[in-house]
């Protein structure tokens, strides 16, 4: 059994028992979260699809914790002028277990 979420404008493909990173979440560790945007739930073999999403259906989660990815280095140059701008940042995630997905 999978599914397929939406959050933070990102899908994801999920089952149970899964560890996701996804856009951080405002949720503190070993608290539950709803994922409500389910676009697409496999059961036994039967696939549905929402339009655009399924009615019904939810995953819930488990948050084991918050973190910030690797620095990511934005560099912009233009030849000949001598403009240069070197910037980064580190993007914070949510770390959740996939706990149980309802269809």
């Amino acid at each position: 059994m999978y599914a397929i979420i939406e959050t933070g404008g990102k899908q994801y493909k999920v089952q149970e028992g899964d560890v996701v990173f996804v856009e951080k979440l405002t949720a503190e560790d070993g608290q539950m979260v709803t994922f409500d945007k389910v676009l697409t739930v496999e059961k036994e073999g039967e696939v549905s699809f929402g339009a655009p999403l399924v009615s019904g259906a939810s995953v819930e989660a488990k948050v084991v914790g918050q973190g910030k990815d690797k620095k990511i280095i934005v560099f912009k140059f233009k030849s000949k002028k001598g403009y240069k701008k070197k910037q980064g940042h580190r993007q914070p995630y949510t770390k959740v277990q996939i706990e149980k997905i309802n269809a």
